[in-house]
């Protein structure tokens, strides 16, 4: 039987470089969702406070839609629902074409459609936060509203929505394990094959979970860092 550390070496007797790739897998979905969630997300805000009552309904009909819906059948949704919706719309214009949804593309896009129905909230909240005296400040002075936004009511609102979505981070980081599901090796495909071979399924899963908490540890001391940084630019403003 092989030791543990052999099991965990890096090389071809063990499975490190396969869980060090999962890692990197992981941390780059997560990576690349986060921007494109954060922004759908303060779209949507937008929206869901424009005083144009479609743009409300059309922000409250997303915002249902995908806080309503599992994460992991969202993710189906996409990787298959998607693919065979795109395949029909290319074959109008060539018949012989073939479509394929990548899996860390369709994870992308379902975690991201996910993190901005719970970003918008957050957003929102943010927004409704700020006094409508602020709005008027910046127009007294001159400002027009794209400048106002800009300059007057982003810093505040990253301000008042940073714990919010510090916390919509870790668990974006945590949803990444649902991606598995489509056949991205990510950290739990990765931990699953190596204990399906190996028959040291605990000892591989355990390994998952603490790579996560380490991820989860990091990401802690970098909101830290973040926040501390706001803090000190707000106080000189």
């Amino acid at each position: 039987m092989q030791s543990v550390w052999a099991l965990l070496s890096f090389g071809p007797e063990g499975w490190g470089d396969d869980i060090a790739y999962g890692v990197l897998v992981t941390v780059s979905l997560a990576l690349v969702t986060l921007p494109l969630g954060l922004l759908i997300g303060f779209l949507v805000a937008l929206a869901k406070q424009s005083s144009e009552a479609s743009m409300r309904l059309a922000g409250n009909i997303y915002t249902t839609i995908f806080r309503g819906l599992p994460e992991l059948l969202t993710l189906f949704l996409v990787f298959y629902g998607a693919q065979i919706g795109i395949q029909q719309a290319v074959r109008l214009v060539r018949p012989e074409a073939v479509v394929e949804i990548n899996s860390f593309v369709a994870g992308m896009i379902a975690l991201g459609v996910v993190f901005s129905s719970y970003a918008s909230e957050v957003f929102l909240s943010a927004f409704r936060a700020i006094p409508r005296g602020q709005y008027e400040g910046g127009f007294s002075v001159g400002l027009s509203p794209r400048q106002t936004m800009r300059l007057v009511i982003l810093p505040q609102l990253v301000r008042i929505a940073l714990p919010g979505l510090s916390n919509l981070w870790l668990i974006l980081l945590k949803d990444t394990a649902l991606v598995s599901a489509v056949g991205l090796t990510d950290i739990v495909r990765q931990s699953s094959i190596a204990a399906r071979v190996t028959k040291h399924a605990f000892m591989f899963f355990g390994v998952a979970c603490l790579i996560y908490l380490a991820l989860a540890i990091i990401s802690s001391f970098g909101i830290h860092a973040i926040e501390r940084w706001v803090g000190k630019r707000e106080a000189q403003r």
